[in-house]
């Protein structure tokens, strides 16, 4: 209230001094008039300035020219949606590559008696040219000529002759347990009717680590295969896998075989096979996802002859091609080089598209 009287007493004393120094003339009800209408103004400035202050003021009192740092004190704001995309957008992952070389891979290919002379010779001719010394070819024929030009290679098992679920995984069963004695770290399989790029499959397994489990291949279906188990009380019992088809390959790393072994090795493969009455690449899915417990990963770079293998491109960074033809309608990679009835499966033009070094390759591709 004090303040308040003073204020007021003050304004008078202006108006009084400033009335003095007036002309007579101007001296009267118009002055007065003025006078309130400049103490209003000059009241209603002060108030402003007050409010102004207040407003801008730091909450302790004091000011500071100095930027601070903004402190988040709640304990989850690391794990915002916002912090996490900036997270991920500032970090980019890069894939572990592995020391490893071909030397490394165990290769094995299923043939017959009746496709040694026309599935393996350009096999021979191409792509084992380049991996010799781990490539095996498992069949159910004795044949000097070809084993001599598979380097000595050419593993007969007593498995029949025939295209029949028992011979095919009679042949895995043989292939798989030859893998486990020896020291490679992966084991890829592929079929007798299937180009395989050596140096796409060897950069593709340095990504993995072959002391983890990895199921490495490419589904011909839309949707894991259901089957009944035959385990079941009265095969009431349905399971659901995926499986690598063996036209397109498929490779097991160490660490995953020897998970499987009591469920594969030493015929135990076979027979699981004859029991869930199951193929060999269908019995091989069965056994890693669903008795060893390791998922599938799909790789795209594999390819079938299930697929239209007109639309694969970019032949450099794919793994496995194959072919096949239905009545005058062929399945196969299109491709520059030798013509049809020279080259029907296309495998030497894509070897010389690979490997142009090659002396039998044709000058346009060379």
């Amino acid at each position: 209230m004090e303040n308040k009287f003073k204020a007021k007493n003050d304004l008078v004393r202006f108006k009084d001094a400033f009335s003095g120094h007036l002309q007579p003339h101007l001296r009267g009800p118009k002055i007065e008039k003025w006078i309130q209408i400049s103490s209003g103004l000059l009241v209603l400035s002060v108030v402003l300035v007050c409010v102004f202050t207040l407003v801008t003021l730091p909450k302790n009192g004091k000011s500071s020219g100095v930027k601070r740092k903004v402190i988040h004190t709640d304990p989850n704001f690391s794990q915002s949606i916002i912090f996490r995309k900036l997270q991920s957008q500032s970090s980019v992952i890069k894939p572990v590559i592995q020391k490893m070389t071909l030397d490394d891979v165990f290769i094995s290919v299923k043939t017959s008696k009746k496709f040694h002379d026309s599935r393996l010779k350009v096999i021979l001719k191409t792509w084992f040219q380049l991996a010799k010394a781990n490539t095996y070819f498992f069949t159910d024929f004795s044949d000097e000529e070809t084993s001599i030009l598979t380097n000595g290679h050419l593993v007969v098992t007593s498995c029949p002759s025939d295209h029949s679920r028992q011979a095919l995984s009679c042949k895995m069963q043989a292939e798989f347990d030859m893998f486990l004695k020896s020291e490679k770290s992966w084991f890829c399989h592929f079929d007798d009717d299937q180009y395989v790029n050596v140096l796409a499959l060897e950069d593709k397994l340095r990504i993995f680590d072959a002391n983890q489990n990895w199921y490495l291949g490419k589904p011909s279906i839309e949707r894991p295969l259901e089957i009944i188990d035959r385990d079941s009380p009265e095969l009431q019992k349905k399971v659901s896998f995926w499986f690598a088809t063996g036209g397109a390959g498929f490779c097991l790393s160490k660490s995953l075989t020897e998970k499987m072994r009591d469920h594969a090795a030493d015929g135990k493969f076979s027979s699981v096979a004859d029991k869930m009455r199951l193929p060999d690449d269908v019995t091989m899915g069965y056994v890693v996802e669903l008795l060893a417990g390791v998922p599938m990963t799909r790789i795209e770079e594999f390819h079938s002859h299930l697929e239209p293998l007109r639309l694969v491109n970019n032949l450099a960074r794919q793994i496995s091609f194959s072919y096949s033809s239905y009545g005058n309608e062929k399945n196969v990679i299109e491709i520059d080089g030798f013509s049809e009835s020279e080259d029907p499966t296309r495998f030497q033009s894509i070897h010389c598209n690979l490997y142009p070094y090659f002396s039998w390759c044709p000058p346009n591709v060379r």
